[in-house]
């Protein structure tokens, strides 16, 4: 997906929630507004939002001083999705369609999102999470179930911190012997890293590496040799989270599906559903879209 105009304001934003997660001084603020919106003048449109993300969180952690400016929401977010994987767990094995009702959760995860939202609240993802088994999901979740069935090798590509908590409950719901979890290479946002997943005891669970990026999505391009040859190879690919389907959207990959909650209008318009759904997108649907539904460049805001 082609970045669009309405992305501008999108990035300035996460460049001020960014520092103000590091510092309280409004000069350390202004220079890195400044660094922003000097690179965003230049800004090449043909690439995808999360490609141009990288360089606007790159050119944060340098002229904030901070590695990682969400390492504490990550810890705190990390926190919470544990405690609710936990709680809601029993609520599975109840549940008419267990899968389904795992899909939910995972997908209910995506909304600890903070490139799309700064002021989230412990209670707005709790609150999700709880109506999370009586939303409407947009999409089909027996395709997805038969596509696992059918898949040799699942690649699953997550999020977010916390979310991967939640990611927790679908996975034990896959093969795990043919299932590996890819995460980011480096901090960004709130993206998990290799360091999360051992946190909330992904790693525990299934094999997990990461993608060599720091992209808040996938840029196969800029992703380590190991992850491409992963995702070329994946029978199936689960592609979690908002910024991978607007990296990896267009690419021509089929055996792709995409569980995420829209957070602008764009990804909206293109899946044709309401802002803040949960979402189940095939490859194939993805890829059969007409002109009409094509992204078009000062259609997209956040």
């Amino acid at each position: 997906m082609r970045t669009s105009l309405d992305c501008y304001p999108c990035f300035v934003r996460q460049a001020l929630d960014a520092a103000r997660q590091v510092s309280d001084d409004p000069a350390v603020h202004a220079r890195v507004l400044r660094g922003v919106c000097e690179f965003c003048a230049e800004l090449d449109l043909s690439h995808s939002p999360p490609a141009i993300g990288q360089q606007v969180h790159r050119i944060v952690r340098e002229l904030s001083g901070s590695s990682d400016p969400y390492a504490h929401v990550k810890q705190q977010f990390n926190r919470l999705g544990m405690s609710l994987r936990d709680r809601l767990r029993p609520r599975l094995d109840e549940a008419d369609d267990p899968f389904d009702a795992a899909l939910r959760l995972a997908i209910a995860g995506n909304s600890i999102d903070f490139g799309a939202r700064s002021d989230l609240t412990e209670e707005d993802t709790t609150a999700l999470t709880n109506q999370a088994f009586t939303r409407p999901l947009h999409g089909h979740t027996a395709a997805l179930k038969r596509a696992v069935a059918d898949a040799g090798r699942i690649l699953f590509l997550a999020d977010n911190t916390g979310e991967i908590a939640l990611d927790m409950l679908l996975l034990e719901k896959l093969p795990l012997d043919r299932t590996t979890v890819a995460v980011r290479g480096r901090p960004i946002i709130n993206d998990a890293t290799l360091e999360d997943a051992r946190e909330v005891g992904l790693t525990e669970l299934v094999p997990v590496i990461d993608n060599g990026s720091d992209a808040p999505g996938t840029l196969l391009e800029d992703c380590s040799p190991e992850f491409v040859e992963a995702f070329h190879t994946a029978d199936l690919v689960i592609s979690k989270g908002q910024g991978n389907y607007e990296s990896l959207s267009g690419h021509g990959r089929r055996n792709i599906y995409y569980l995420l909650i829209p957070k602008c209008k764009l990804v909206v318009g293109r899946l044709s559903c309401p802002l803040g759904s949960f979402v189940v997108r095939s490859g194939d649907e993805d890829e059969s879209l007409t002109p009409q539904g094509a992204i078009h460049e000062d259609s997209r805001t956040h």
